[in-house]
């Protein structure tokens, strides 16, 4: 018998968590791409169609929730484009929120004209964010998406006994490496937390921004760094594009190109933790299969070697 907490979510209680908010379902959901959470699209008797969210148990507080979607809101009251909830409820005993559906296609990164538009808004966010903290939301911090993962994956049994020790070793070396690189501060803000492509939907109007499940106070390189990809002198024309729009809303301090390769690093080792928390769930094993064998681990020690060289050099220039 399967006593993860996802096994009680069968369609008839996803349709009747949706009507719970007062809506009309007409029958037909869709289950969409989500890992962490579950998301379904809902069609209702209007002929509208909404979002339902069911947050994975226990991950969140009903006050941090409560945190990203007040955050959602006061970024859409000021017209940044983010896709936040018109209905927020608990409905047995899972969290779930509803958003209205909005469409859109993967951005353009290539185009520069792109990046700009993209930067300008999360400039607008970020003048938002720093406005005030999070007060229950966590911070991302060397140790929480660090130090505190490299402790709980050398509590598992997933990395193979015949590469304990150059992994222990190549994660120590590489986490002593974003921690100098976080050494001297900086300035934390509220952030969307997981700004990478797949969150960011386009629209001939231009970018919108979905999922702030992981929000939380960083810094603000951490929702500019993965729009970024290539060589060191496309990455850097990149972030010239990026920050032209940014900045034209929110100052971008030059010290913070120092954590680009140390945010990376931390979402590696973060990454290969969040897969090992999750491996009880069923969908897990299904979806990364290739996790728990020797080539992953092999190819994550040479990925952090990489990184280890990258947190030497010096910062990206931006311009």
């Amino acid at each position: 018998m399967d006593s993860h907490p996802y096994a009680r979510l069968t369609p008839d209680l996803v349709l009747d968590g949706v009507a719970a908010a007062n809506l009309r379902p007409d029958g037909r959901l869709l289950s969409l791409n989500s890992y962490e959470n579950r998301v379904y699209q809902v069609w209702l008797e209007d002929g509208a169609v909404v979002v339902a969210k069911f947050y994975r148990p226990n991950r969140w507080s009903d006050a941090q929730i409560d945190e990203e979607h007040a955050f959602a809101h006061e970024l859409a009251e000021r017209e940044i484009p983010v896709v936040a909830p018109t209905h927020s409820l608990r409905f047995a005993d899972f969290r779930i929120a509803i958003y209205p559906r909005r469409g859109g296609r993967t951005p353009e990164l290539g185009d520069e004209k792109t990046l700009e538009w993209i930067g300008r808004f999360i400039g607008r966010i970020h003048a938002v964010g720093a406005t005030q903290p999070f007060g229950q939301r966590e911070a991302l911090t060397p140790k929480s998406f660090g130090h505190d993962m490299r402790a709980f994956l050398l509590s598992t049994n997933f990395i193979p006994g015949d590469l304990l020790e150059a992994w222990k070793a190549v994660t120590h070396q590489a986490l002593a490496g974003v921690d100098r690189c976080f050494v001297g501060g900086h300035t934390a803000i509220r952030l969307h937390g997981d700004c990478h492509v797949g969150n960011v939907l386009w629209t001939d109007d231009g970018p919108h921004f979905v999922d702030l499940d992981d929000a939380r106070m960083g810094p603000a390189m951490q929702d500019l760094w993965m729009l970024l990809s290539g060589d060191r002198t496309a990455m850097g024309r990149q972030l010239r594009a990026v920050l032209n729009g940014y900045e034209e809303f929110a100052q971008f301090d030059r010290s913070e190109l120092r954590l680009l390769e140390a945010l990376r690093t931390l979402r590696l080792i973060h990454y290969s933790a969040w897969i090992a928390r999750r491996w009880d769930d069923p969908a897990f094993p299904a979806a990364f299969p290739w996790f728990n064998t020797q080539r992953y681990w092999q190819d994550r020690i040479l990925e952090l070697r990489e990184q280890i060289a990258l947190m030497e050099e010096e910062p990206l220039a931006a311009g």
